[in-house]
């Protein structure tokens, strides 16, 4: 499916977000469709150095834009921010992840946002929200887990420190998600006659949502909320009271088999009964697994249980228990490394993995498009931009000058005549671009935008393409 033919073609974003949040949330609507342009400073968003393989080369930064367009503006000049207004007029939302007062000094609050386009949805990614006493905390995915409760959620008794589980960004990526899901809302919501929102997503939030069903207490528990620095005792209890559990549960666990390892997922009676016909074996607790023991002579016999289920399952090989549960309706699956899902066939056929060529550097492969429109899987996206690789095409699209030949580019083949890999494109303001940021450290000037799909270009002694008549068309519109 082109992108011409996807839910939100039409639609552009413009992303000024830099890090993970923000610009996952716009490459998810770049795959629906949406012409997404990544708004980036002269440095570069930060990701861009983040553990380079080369200068500005990151495959962090590949795998959350690919399929985007990249200008550069400086937004800490005048011309940058009246570039920057100029697009926001013909823009269908805006994204971004800065402190309310640089926002503000940007023009990219929400009131200055509004004064630009009243039809541009609004979207701001904070740490720990814009209210309460943590509004103006400097905060990133780390700190939200540790803020949220969430970086204990998978404590072991072995940990010296708390530590991220697996090193996954759960509220950077959950944030990204919710922000997508606020994007469509909001323009879905404008196109039904309401004003276009301005909706807020924090991190903090977005751990607390990875939690949600932990996070519910009923009445007053008559427990004294805890207060205060947690303490080494508090993890180690915290750490056994998982592990506790974990212990306990026969049926949503690994198991070891004679040959690998198997996982096992059981989450209705029905499952469970029909798993015990099948090792042999009864449960007296097989109708609430998850309950508190009653005493310490449960405790043991459970675990004792459990101890039966892995004896059993490490008698055969996997093949075997993935046939015979499969059979009997009782999910289950082999235990994967990432690196061997690229060449998968349940992955591939689904257009899950896809390979770009990214310029200078060759094919590289990352995440395809989680959606699935149709009943047809899209194909590879453009790869991600070069700095400032579509500053030309864009910021000639705002005067009305020609601009380079539209094309989908699935290979990642390069537009116009950009600078060589890592090189930034024209900006807005005059100068030389500042240094590039250190790996992980963010850019002094303002954070990224995600790009999207081509424009349609304005040749010489033509009317303007239909992609700048759009652009001209919706400014006109909303007033611009």
């Amino acid at each position: 499916m082109r992108l011409a033919e996807r839910p939100l073609a039409g639609v552009r974003v413009l992303d000024y977000a830099q890090y993970v949040a923000g610009p996952f949330a716009t490459m998810l609507l770049g795959d629906l469709g949406a012409d997404v342009v990544k708004v980036e400073p002269p440095t570069g968003d930060a990701w861009r150095h983040y553990n380079p393989h080369a200068p500005g080369e990151s495959t962090w930064f590949y795998a959350l834009n690919r399929g985007k367009r990249s200008v550069t503006l400086d937004l800490k000049t005048e011309e940058g921010r009246a570039a920057s207004a100029r697009l926001i007029a013909g823009a269908d939302a805006v994204v971004h992840n800065m402190p309310p007062e640089r926002a503000a000094r940007f023009g990219l609050d929400r009131e200055s946002v509004r004064a630009a386009n009243p039809r541009a949805v609004w979207n701001c990614v904070t740490a720990f929200g814009t209210e309460g006493p943590d509004a103006g905390r400097l905060g990133y995915d780390i700190i939200a887990q540790a803020l949220s409760g969430l970086l204990m959620a998978d404590a072991r008794p072995e940990d010296a420190v708390p530590r991220r589980s697996g090193g996954i960004a759960m509220a950077d990526l959950t944030a990204g998600l919710l922000t997508c899901i606020s994007v469509l809302a909001g323009v879905a919501g404008r196109e039904r006659g309401r004003q276009a929102p301005g909706v807020e997503v924090s991190l903090l939030g977005a751990a607390l949502a990875v939690q949600v069903q932990r996070f519910v207490r009923i009445g007053d528990s008559g427990e004294a909320a805890d207060s205060g620095p947690l303490t080494a005792a508090e993890l180690d209890r915290t750490a056994r009271t998982t592990a506790g559990a974990d212990r306990l549960e026969p049926y949503y666990r690994c198991y070891r088999t004679a040959d690998s390892f198997l996982a096992l997922a059981c989450l209705n009676t029905a499952q469970r009964r029909r798993l015990l016909g099948i090792l042999g074996l009864d449960d007296p607790w097989v109708a609430d697994p998850q309950a508190a023991p009653a005493d310490e002579a449960e405790r043991a016999a459970r675990a004792a249980l459990v101890d039966r289920f892995a004896a059993v399952f490490a008698t055969r090989p996997l093949d075997h228990w993935l046939s015979v549960l499969a059979k009997h309706d009782i999910p289950s699956g082999d235990v994967r490394l990432l690196g061997r899902l690229f060449d998968d066939r349940q992955v591939t056929v689904n257009g899950l993995v896809q390979t770009v060529r990214q310029p200078g550097v060759g094919p590289v492969q990352l995440l395809g498009n989680v959606f699935k429109i149709d009943g047809t899987a899209a194909p590879a996206a453009r790869p991600a931009p070069r700095l400032g690789e579509h500053s030309a095409e864009l910021l000639g699209e705002l005067h009305g000058q020609p601009t380079g030949e539209p094309t989908d580019r699935p290979t990642g083949e390069p537009s116009g005549t950009p600078g060589p890999t890592g090189t930034p494109g024209p900006t807005a303001s005059p100068g030389t671009p500042a240094p590039a940021a250190s790996p992980g450290t963010p850019a002094p000037s303002a954070p990224a935008a995600s790009p999207g799909t081509p424009a349609t270009s304005t040749r010489a002694g033509h009317s303007p393409a239909p992609g700048v008549r759009q652009l001209r068309h919706t400014a006109e519109r909303n007033g611009a």
